[in-house]
């Protein structure tokens, strides 16, 4: 892929492929490090923590040490929690929770569009989860994350659009309207 032109790898393996930190070392790009608890075909498997939230901080933080070490600046790293990837409906609504402590002070990429945690809640089946799409956009919103995975592209715009108006207006006191990008 960063032959064809990609320019940021999305590692769900979290940079434990021995070949893969020193890869996007070597070429530059970017790198996201995400959260699984066991491998793809064993993740949800009986996933288990004592606390979600300091678990898989401490994790990426340690991944994203790992991947300074290796050469690749902390300017071109997000660390993912990995919403749905070995954890059960309580870890992922205490991940949410507190996104900003999953994170320490990386970069975060959240990627919960029409998971089947929001399924869990709502009883809504995959292709009517937008309502709860959304709400956790707020929750990202809210935490600071930097980069948003959406399948609705359209509806999440607007909604974040919207959100960040009312908090520029908050912090202004002015309407905080700026034209659509």
């Amino acid at each position: 892929a960063l032959d064809a032109g990609a320019d940021a790898v999305n590692d769900i393996a979290g940079g434990r492929d021995p070949g893969m930190l020193p890869l996007v070392a070597e070429r530059g790009c970017g790198l996201v490090l995400m959260h699984m608890q066991g491998e793809p075909r064993t993740m949800q498997d009986r996933p288990h923590y004592d606390d979600p939230v300091a678990e898989v901080g401490a994790w990426l933080a340690e991944r994203a040490r790992l991947a300074e070490a290796a050469g690749i600046g902390a300017g071109r790293l997000l660390v993912d929690p990995g919403i749905g990837f070995g954890k059960l409906l309580e870890h992922n609504l205490a991940l949410l929770g507190r996104l900003a402590d999953v994170a320490g002070r990386r970069a975060l990429l959240l990627g919960a569009s029409r998971k089947s945690f929001i399924g869990q809640v709502t009883g809504a089946a995959v292709d009517d989860r937008l309502a709860g799409s959304l709400a956790a956009l707020a929750a990202a919103h809210a935490a600071g994350v930097t980069v948003v995975r959406v399948h609705d592209v359209a509806a999440s715009r607007q909604f974040l659009d919207l959100l960040a108006a009312i908090a520029r207006a908050g912090r202004t006191g002015q309407p905080g309207i700026e034209p659509a990008r």
